[in-house]
């Protein structure tokens, strides 16, 4: 019985730790000067609605990744806003709306004796230094910019990882509930 309360625990977690790795990590910041109450309406700037930036590979592809990943973000967003009772305008909007998506590869290591004490070099055998642990994951960050009057009054900031195999549909629900979690945080309270 022990036994095999010990494997369903083990099954149990071995299911949630690849969820726990793709959740989002938000933080905002905001001008405490700016009256948000005031804004009624948002819109795009005037270069479209914002950008990629990769740092993953050589073969990385700018283009490809936009038309992938522009058309979730910008829905979200629209979706949101729209929650928060602003009104997206053609022209003249009282803030306008900037994403950039950053994009990079992370990797940590664990070598067998990293973490032995210096001082016990001489109470430990030779061993040849190998790798115990190595994980590669993709990691991003969906930055959103609120700006009136040419300055930033508003920014946030949702950071995840995934792992590399993660499909294209698990990729779209982390952006909508990135910008969710975002715009659940605006107006900011002041």
């Amino acid at each position: 019985m022990r036994i095999r309360s010990i494997a369903l625990a083990a099954a149990l977690l071995a299911l949630l730790v690849p969820e726990a790795l793709a959740r989002v990590k938000v933080t905002i910041n905001f001008d405490k000067a700016f009256d948000f109450k005031s804004v009624k309406t948002w819109g795009w700037g005037p270069d479209g609605p914002g950008s990629i930036m990769m740092a993953r590979t050589a073969e990385d592809d700018l283009d490809a990744m936009k038309k992938a990943a522009e058309p979730p973000i910008v829905d979200a967003v629209t979706v949101e806003m729209t929650r928060r009772g602003l009104v997206q305008a053609p022209s003249g909007p009282d803030v306008i709306v900037t994403y950039y998506l950053l994009l990079t590869t992370s990797m940590s290591a664990q070598t067998v004796g990293q973490f032995a004490d210096a001082t016990n070099a001489w109470a430990l055998p030779l061993f040849p230094q190998a790798t115990q642990s190595l994980k590669i994951l993709n990691r991003g960050s969906l930055v959103l910019d609120l700006s009136a009057k040419g300055a930033v009054v508003w920014r946030g900031v949702a950071q995840a990882e995934l792992k590399m195999d993660t499909p294209v549909k698990k990729r779209e629900e982390l952006i909508r509930e990135g910008v969710r979690d975002l715009l659940r945080r605006y107006p900011p309270k002041q």
